[in-house]
């Protein structure tokens, strides 16, 4: 994973993914509450064989955003995924840190 690389640097990096041929979704902080990994607007593309850049949570939640995201890439059907402290999943999952994260992933046409 590349982590901490600016935003164009991330969206280049899909876009490179897709002139090769491959299928690409990108997730997006798209709100945050309270004590949050990661800001909103951070993004984390991921293609069809696994590989990412960029971060969504600090890795506290990335393995089931990516594992929804190969989902997304499959049915072409975006969604919004929410993780937070009083969810069991993300207790689970790892986000203890008393915060609140939604995050919208979407498969790159």
């Amino acid at each position: 994973m590349t982590d901490n690389i600016p935003a164009d640097d991330i969206l280049e990096q899909a876009l490179i993914w897709k002139k090769a041929g491959r299928n690409v979704a990108i997730a997006t902080v798209i709100s945050t509450w309270g004590s949050a990994p990661r800001p909103a607007g951070s993004q984390l593309v991921i293609d069809d064989f696994g590989n990412m850049a960029g971060s969504v949570s600090g890795g506290c939640v990335e393995g089931a955003v990516i594992q929804e995201a190969l989902d997304i890439i499959k049915s072409g059907k975006s969604k919004i995924l929410e993780f937070g402290v009083s969810d069991d999943e993300a207790w689970e999952v790892g986000l203890a840190c008393g915060g609140k994260i939604n995050i919208f992933v979407e498969k790159l046409n």
